[in-house]
């Protein structure tokens, strides 16, 4: 097992995918998605490394120890195109070259150990070998305009997936030579062929799909489950009175505002709605039962750090978060042109995508308290997804 090694490249920054971790850091059945097949090359290769963005080196080694992954030997920093993050991970092998490797997207978390055994073996026959599913779809070749110019044999075509396993060797190489001679690839193997090498694939897997979309994240999370998920909402609701004298704090963001919200902690009632929302889909209280006014360690505490905490309770107890939805009441100040950020910093905080958080404002139209100037409430509605039955 030695003599094998992985190479997980997870250092995309996912701009298509939305939000603001890289793609392969994104929730997947609770767990950041690069971890997935990291564990599928923990039964079957001697070592693996992990490449990511330069600036998530140190959360991914917490990630994987974490996790418990024995066999991640390093994690290392990716480039600016994929071919330079691979390069990067072959060079990290170096020292201890295996005689193969396989290359693995991050973004392809449903890689099984048997895929893995499989293209092992055959990179062990044929020197280089590429996962691939056979085309079942009618091709067409067009010109520019669209107009069909032939029907190819689809009997000739397969959908390349990942792994790509090869010689550690002759992929290194490939990659060295592509670099000298500005070779533009889309995968591993090309290189491998543009050496003049015979690349080989072998069946891969209809389930090992590439998670491009955040329709996709949800289809692998489907497959994961069996088709069997469990579903909870939860609401939460918080008010606040306005004094002078205290600086008004919603969503996390610092309003310029000439009076303030009242309260033990930073009063910041949209995140405390947020946050009673989780808690209630789980069924664990509300945010006074864990972090009690009465506590001197909450006083003018963060509640955008407290809303992290909850986010955790929500994981350890097996539950990911699906979205939320927050309106926030008041009738001054406006509140439209700091939406965005208030996504922003509720999606940071619970670790989602901000496309999974929705934050609204509204007035009462001059009735009650909050019509009257005198407080800001907020409601909040959150679903959550079980990982076991619930």
């Amino acid at each position: 097992m030695s003599s094998t090694a992985g190479l997980v490249v997870a250092a995309g920054s996912g701009k298509r995918f939305g939000g603001y971790l890289p793609k392969a850091f994104v929730p997947l059945a609770g767990e950041p998605m690069f971890l997935w097949p990291l564990r599928a090359m923990e039964a079957e290769l001697g070592r693996s490394i992990l490449v990511v963005p330069a600036g998530y080196i140190e959360d991914a080694r917490q990630i994987c120890r974490h996790a418990g992954l024995r066999k991640v030997s390093d994690v290392v920093a990716g480039g600016h195109e994929r071919s330079h993050s691979v390069f990067n991970g072959l060079c990290a092998l170096q020292d201890d070259r295996p005689e193969i490797v396989a290359i693995h997207d991050g973004a392809r978390p449903l890689l099984t150990p048997e895929l893995i055994h499989r293209c092992i073996s055959q990179a062990r026959a044929h020197g280089a070998v590429v996962a691939a599913i056979p085309c079942t779809d009618t091709l067409k070749r067009t010109d520019a305009a669209g107009r069909i110019l032939e029907t190819p044999d689809r009997r000739q075509f397969w959908r390349a997936q990942t792994p790509q396993t090869f010689e550690y060797e002759l992929i290194r190489q490939a990659y060295e030579c592509g670099q000298q001679e500005g070779w533009e690839s889309t995968d591993d193997a090309s290189l491998v062929e543009a050496l003049g090498h015979p690349v080989h694939v072998t069946e891969g897997d209809p389930h090992n799909i590439k998670v491009t979309t955040p329709a996709d994240l949800l289809y692998a999370e489907l497959l994961l489950s069996g088709g069997q998920q469990s579903f909870r909402i939860g609401h939460g609701f918080d008010v606040h009175p306005l004094v002078e004298g205290r600086p008004l704090i919603l969503g996390g963001v610092s309003l310029d505002f000439k009076r303030g919200l009242v309260g033990h902690s930073d009063a910041d009632v949209l995140f405390h709605a947020v946050s009673d929302a989780l808690l209630g889909a789980i069924a664990a209280g509300d945010i006074g039962q864990h972090f009690p006014d009465t506590d001197p360690q909450y006083r003018n505490a963060n509640s955008a750090t407290l809303a992290q905490q909850v986010a955790e309770m929500l994981r350890q107890a097996g539950f990911e978060i699906v979205n939320v939805d927050a309106t926030v009441v008041c009738e001054a100040p406006r509140l439209a042109p700091h939406i965005e950020q208030m996504r922003d910093n509720i999606a940071r905080a619970l670790g989602v995508r901000t496309e999974a958080v929705s934050v609204k404002a509204t007035t009462t139209e001059g009735l009650g308290y909050t019509g009257r100037g005198e407080g800001i409430a907020a409601h909040a509605v959150a679903m959550v997804r079980a990982q076991r039955p619930a």
